[in-house]
Order: structure tokens, then sequence, then C-alpha cells
């Protein structure tokens, strides 16, 4: 058992087939447009606009609706009334399967409940440390916005597992890790798997293949990324009083074994579920 996606669940269960899955993803992303979407399709903004609220997006903790408003290219009003639209035609991929035809109303509903039993020993509705530090609201804030630029920046779609202490930092393809000094001393690292650093990699190259870059090139995507990460949690930091200074990241090719945890540090783990069976781990080794 593991966290898990509810189609991945229902598959597994053999309650429905993987060619019916695909049916409803596909039903799925036809008719659920992301907000930007949603807004050009009104004719509110222009994709142009979209792309540099986007771009302003990785330097700024703020939803893409308050920073279009910010920005000037949508009024409040506006807003509300894309939320409102999509909110009146989301499809969830339970609906999705009944409308494919792969169940009913009432077997959802059984399964629904099937599924959170299942996960509730893997996930939290919050961030939920397993220890306590005066800084914890900093962990909870750096994993908060780890989430949130995952969504924004890669837009991918995930679900995160319980932290929990970790006694070795486990094996993946590549991890890169940012040093944090200042007022808290921590090691940032995100740990990726072969595909999701070429997924990483053709969106922040804004590329459809990357099979011909060299490897340096993909790694520098990863480190893009926790780049963004980093500098939001220490520009949030500052706003709460709190000074974190970031150095450059640097890639490691952990062994097979995994790494040791330093003396002195607390590793906590945070757990990334993608979809396609990729996975991303956060991991805050924190001094003291």
């Amino acid at each position: 058992m593991a966290v898990k996606f509810f189609g991945q669940f229902l598959i597994e269960q053999g309650i429905v087939s993987g060619e019916a899955l695909l049916k409803a993803i596909d039903l799925q992303e036809k008719n659920n447009l992301k907000f930007g979407e949603m807004a050009v399709a009104m004719e509110l903004v222009t994709p142009a606009e979209i792309q540099r609220a986007h771009n302003a997006q990785m330097s700024k903790d703020m939803k893409l609706g308050d920073l279009l408003v910010e920005m000037g290219f949508l009024t409040a009003d506006q807003m509300n009334d894309v939320f409102t639209r999509q909110k009146s035609t989301h499809l969830y991929i339970g609906e999705a399967l009944v409308q494919a035809g792969a169940l009913t109303d009432d077997a959802l509903l059984k399964q629904l409940d099937a599924f959170k039993a299942d996960q509730a020993e893997y996930v939290s509705d919050g961030i939920e440390l397993p220890f306590t530090s005066a800084s914890n609201h900093i962990w909870e804030m750096t994993a908060d916005l780890t989430y949130k630029m995952i969504t924004r920046v890669l837009d991918l779609r995930f679900r995160s597992g319980k932290c929990s202490l970790a006694t070795v930092i486990p094996p993946n393809y590549m991890l890169v890790a940012m040093d944090l000094s200042g007022d808290v001393e921590a090691r940032y690292l995100i740990s990726v798997s072969e595909g999701l650093l070429k997924t990483i990699a053709r969106v922040i190259l804004g590329e459809e293949s990357v099979d011909d870059e060299p490897a340096e090139v993909l790694e520098d995507t990863v480190m893009e990324f926790v780049n963004v990460v980093c500098g939001n949690v220490a520009a949030k930091a500052s706003q709460a009083g709190v000074i974190i200074n970031i150095n450059p990241p640097v890639t490691l090719h952990p062994p097979a074994s995994g790494l040791p945890i330093p003396d002195g540090h607390t590793a906590l783990s945070f757990p990334i579920h993608i979809e396609d069976d990729d996975t991303m781990e956060m991991i805050l080794l924190i001094k003291g």
C-alpha cells in the first residue's frame, strides 16, 4: 500500500480498465480548463498576458487570478466570473468515469469511501511535522511553497504523502541541494526520477522534447526550480522577520545505498507522488 491516485486505485482493485480510465482522463482534459485557459476562452485576457503573469508567479506567492488583477489584466469581478465558470464546468475523474460508462453513481460513492480508507494512513489534509522546534513555521512554509510551485511552475498534478523523519536520504536518479543560512541553518533537497527530470526540463525549457539535450542542461532545469522555490521561501520568511540566505544549488548523484544524515541534523522527508509513477521527494536537513 502507498499513496496513489483514485484512478490507479480503481485499476488495482479491478473496478475499471486502463482503457476506461484513459477515456475518462480524455474527457477531463477536454472539459477542465485551467484558470488562464478559461480566462482566454472567455476573451478576458490574451495568451501573452497569461504568460507574463506566469513568469511573475515564479517570484511571487500569489494565485494566477490574483496576480492578473494586481497586474491590471483582469478586474476582481472578471476574476470571480472565471472562477464561477471553472467551478460550474469542473469534472472530477469519478464523474468522468460515470460519463464514460465505467461506473454507476452508486459504485462511485462506494469506491470513493474505499479509496479514502485505503489512503488514510498515507495522506493528510495539511502539513504535519513529526517533531517540534521553534522554526516549525518556516519548514511548514517551505513545504507549502514547494507544493505551490509544483502546481504553478511545473503544472503537475501530485499527491503529497505524510512528512516523516528520515534515517537516510534515499537514492533517486538525481538530487539538487541548496544550503540555507542566516536565522536558520538547513539544506533543502529535491530528489527526482529520470522521467520527472525530463518532464521538468520540458516545462522549464518550453520544449516538447528534451531527448537530445545534454544531461547538464536537464539538471540545470531542476536547479532553476529549486532556485524559484527557495527564493520564494527567503522572501516570505523576510516578511515574517526571519533572515534566510540562499546559496547556489548543486547536483548530487547518490549511491544505491543512499546518503547518510549528517551528525547534528534532523532530516524531514516529504514524499511527492506524481502521476505516471514519476517520483519526487523534498528533504530538509535541519541543523540543530
